[in-house]
């Protein structure tokens, strides 16, 4: 197959991510324990970080403002000025969380580095990704690194017309069906799905994947006999 470039979601794909957020998430139900229970917090911050999304995107900077936002809410503003800064504590340390490879990430990387043009094309905060990217040590392997706003089928057209490549020259590999695959498959472009044990639930999906360019693999090292094969 003539692909081009192979890009990589970062978060979650190539290291850990969702699980610090979870973790996260557990001491904000914690410290608002007094107004709601924590599954009915869980649902409220949930609820206003997807109203949020259009205005301030991904990443922890609007998962900061989301949670300071969500304790106003439940607590009918009446929380005092120690709980935001015990929130702003809460998005520090997560900033602040050590950089974890998934397993196989580096191998696979070697592997292909060199035969394609590799970008990373991840959401989030651009900072942020780029910090991450660099206290990776994985930046060396990358031509191009792409944080976007969103990861619809026009950001995707966007990314390929900056590469000059062809949408079916480009072959993009992640732990989000709804963001890593589907848009990618509905501009003619391949994609691979591999999980991660743990997905957030704005990105999840209900129904199965069947497309011609789609691969769904175990760990991220099986994408090599993909795409060698």
């Amino acid at each position: 197959m003539p692909f081009k470039v192979i890009a990589f979601d970062a978060d979650d794909t190539l290291f850990v991510n969702e699980t610090y957020f979870l973790e996260t998430e557990e001491k904000f139900c914690e410290l608002m324990s007094d107004y709601l229970s924590h599954k009915s917090i869980s649902q409220e911050l949930f609820r206003i970080e997807i109203k949020n999304l259009a205005i301030y995107g991904y990443g922890i900077k609007a998962y900061i403002l989301s949670m300071i936002e969500a304790a106003m809410t439940i607590s009918n503003n009446t929380i005092p000025v120690e709980v935001v800064g015990k929130i702003i504590q809460y998005g520090k340390e997560l900033l602040d969380k050590p950089i974890v490879l998934l397993d196989g990430v580096e191998e696979t990387l070697e592997a292909l580095y060199g035969k394609y043009k590799l970008v990373v094309a991840t959401k989030g905060d651009l900072l942020d990704q780029r910090r991450k990217l660099h206290n990776s040590g994985l930046g060396k392997y990358f031509h191009h690194i792409e944080v976007m706003s969103d990861k619809q089928e026009q950001d995707y057209l966007d990314l390929i017309k900056r590469l000059e490549i062809e949408s079916t020259e480009f072959y993009m590999i992640g732990n989000s069906l709804k963001s890593d695959v589907l848009p990618v498959l509905a501009i003619g472009g391949h994609a691979a799905h591999v999980p991660f044990h743990t997905t957030w639930a704005h990105e999840k999906i209900d129904h199965e994947v069947r497309h011609e360019n789609f691969s769904a693999i175990e760990k991220i090292t099986d994408i090599l006999k993909k795409i060698e094969h």
